[in-house]
């Protein structure tokens, strides 16, 4: 950037950040940014002024622009805020660095244009990147965390675990849900695992059949598979495309599959007497009754 117009715009950075503040407090409400307060906004923005200028004292400085960033998507505030306050400051700039030359003409002009987009053009390519990059990685977290709640399998019992399904199951989710119900079942050396697909929404031909294979793969380890949470309408939608489940026990609700489960594996649930029904047994007892 040209030594001269570099000083000038520092030694002015007063009035171009009051000209900028005014310009981007105008595009609030264009840029998905108007439910902000007014306070949070205005604090932002001088921030983000801050980081701007920051760039042309300090050039080749990264941290600062990768610290804004990656608070920007922790704030959870738009892309468009950056390049839109970006353009903002470059229209802004070059306007008044022509207002302070004694005459302009058409070498000042390009002078002016080409020194602001040196600096300007850089600092856009590298906030751009830095929120894209740090978007990415929280995306990757994420999804990541997501994978490892979306199939649990829940050991609830000696011999008895529960894998509950929730939300919509697609190709990958089948292919972790398989593994961990091996690998779980297995670990855990369930007689019997129930698979409860009471928080899936919708149950189609491919949710079915990955269901299928699961169960299938259950059953060729030696342990039982029992489909529980299955409600009318998901009941109806299996016979109207056809899926066939006679091969493996199925329970409108987790208490009831539970219960088949405790079946399976020679268990009874028994009623336990209350404490007033004991008393009486007693008393009748010493009384010969």
């Amino acid at each position: 950037m040209d030594a001269n117009l570099k000083e000038l715009m520092i030694s002015n950075s007063d009035s171009i950040v009051d000209s900028w503040m005014d310009e981007v407090g105008r595009i609030k409400s264009g840029n998905y940014t108007a439910s902000i307060s007014d306070e949070l906004y205005e604090n932002t923005n001088r921030e983000f002024v801050n980081v701007i200028f920051t760039s042309i004292q300090n050039q080749g400085s990264s941290k600062v622009v990768e610290e804004f960033s990656e608070k920007m998507i922790n704030l959870g505030w738009p892309l468009s805020y950056i390049t839109d306050g970006l353009q903002v400051f470059r229209r802004v700039t070059i306007e008044f660095l022509l207002k302070q030359a004694d005459q302009v003409d058409s070498s000042h002009f390009s002078n002016v244009l080409t020194s602001v987009d040196e600096w300007i053009e850089p600092l856009i390519r590298q906030l751009v990147n830095e929120y894209s990059g740090s978007w990415e990685n929280i995306l990757s977290l994420q999804r990541v965390a997501l994978q490892e709640l979306s199939a649990p399998l829940i050991p609830v019992m000696e011999g008895i675990t529960v894998m509950p399904l929730i939300g919509t199951i697609d190709t990958d989710r089948a292919k972790l849900i398989m593994e961990n119900l091996l690998e779980g079942a297995i670990k855990h050396n369930s007689e019997v695992v129930l698979i409860d697909i009471t928080g899936v929404p919708v149950v189609d031909t491919m949710v079915a059949h990955h269901i299928i294979q699961a169960a299938e793969a259950v059953r060729l380890i030696g342990s039982t598979c029992i489909l529980v949470g299955i409600r009318p309408e998901i009941a109806q939608t299996i016979i109207n495309i056809g899926i066939d489940l006679s091969k493996f026990p199925t329970r409108s609700s987790l208490k009831k599959g539970f219960t088949r489960a405790l079946e399976i594996t020679g268990r009874t649930v028994v009623d336990l007497p209350s404490k007033n029904q004991g008393i009486d047994e007693i008393m009748n007892a010493l009384k010969g009754e």
